[in-house]
């Protein structure tokens, strides 16, 4: 068997923050190295929740592939792609949606979720009920061996496994793979209220964020709430939101300090966070300066292209064989 295929997908609903970051673009870095990793920008996605202002999507897909490429996706060894420029996710979508009972969709966990978490917006339409079919479509059509995805993602992942099954049950045949998770330990990144990090909550450090902006934004990160006053002995471990990014970008021996310091009433709350600042920055630094050349080159339609076509390629042949297997041959 040769090198295991890997597609994953992002929604470019906005710029994206540290959590992104540590949740999923390291990993797919990571990936990149021993996979045959197809990465696309997930447009139709996105118009699951953005129906109203489609106009943002084009240009957070722009904004979506520089800070891919900044954060180190590499367009040479990754096949990176505009969803909507491969028409035959729609063509598998539709066909599998035919056969996808409404029960799997309606026990989605993100359903009810997203509907009361983003009450200001009309969710209860026919795309978001069935982008699950969608996503589907977009693993099966490239026949991947694994996703990438956190435990919270592993309900998706089966209804993708589910609905390969019935495909292959109905039409007899040995055809789509049933893709495997490939998990990832996702760390606690909570935002500047202590709340999960998300651009809706308003509570993000984005990646592209200046420095004095990154510095503003961690002095504002809620703490220890039980300490109000320096000279109280305070429980980072268990009662500080900064410390989740306290463990991802100071040392094992800060860290044992920066304990022993809160819990002694040694150290302050706001010496702690300057401290984090400069690291966070000069942990974003190298993103910047690439995100900088980037921009400043005219060859990211060129990556795009490049990636559209390897991608429809494939697609392409997947579909021909699809509609033989359900429709048999051409009259």
């Amino acid at each position: 068997m040769g090198v295991e295929r890997i597609v994953s997908g992002m929604r470019p609903t906005g710029p994206l923050h540290l959590g992104h970051l540590h949740g999923v673009l390291k990993k797919w870095i990571e990936l990149q190295e021993k996979y045959e990793c197809f990465y696309f920008i997930a447009d139709w996605h996105a118009l699951t929740t953005e129906y109203e202002n489609p106009e943002r999507i084009r240009s957070y897909s722009k904004e979506l592939l520089l800070d891919w490429l900044s954060a180190g996706l590499d367009p040479e060894r990754t096949t990176i792609f505009l969803q909507s420029e491969v028409k035959e996710h729609a063509e598998l979508f539709l066909l599998l949606g035919m056969l996808t009972p409404v029960s799997w969709l309606e026990r989605n966990p993100t359903y009810k979720d997203m509907i009361q978490n983003l009450s200001d917006k009309e969710l209860a339409t026919y795309g978001f009920l069935g982008y699950p079919v969608l996503q589907s479509a977009d693993i099966l059509i490239y026949k991947a061996q694994k996703v990438p995805v956190g435990l919270d993602q592993i309900p998706h992942l089966e209804l993708t496994r589910e609905i390969a099954r019935r495909f292959n049950y109905l039409y007899k045949v040995d055809y789509f793979p049933e893709p495997q998770p490939l998990l990832a330990e996702v760390p606690k990144v909570p935002g500047i209220d202590g709340r999960k990090m998300s651009k809706s909550y308003g509570n993000a450090i984005f990646l592209k964020d200046p420095p004095e902006v990154v510095r503003q934004k961690i002095l504002s990160y809620v703490t220890d709430t039980q300490r109000p006053r320096k000279s109280d002995p305070g429980d980072p471990e268990n009662r500080c939101n900064a410390f989740h990014l306290i463990k991802l970008y100071m040392s094992s021996e800060e860290i044992d300090s920066i304990i022993s310091g809160c819990k002694s009433a040694q150290l302050g709350c706001v010496e702690c966070k300057k401290a984090l600042a400069e690291r966070v920055i000069n942990a974003l630094e190298p993103f910047w300066k690439r995100r900088e050349e980037w921009d400043k080159k005219a060859s990211l339609e060129e990556i795009l292209e490049r990636g559209i076509s390897k991608a429809r390629d494939i697609a392409t042949r997947t579909m021909e064989e699809v509609r033989e297997i359900i429709f048999g041959e051409k009259p």
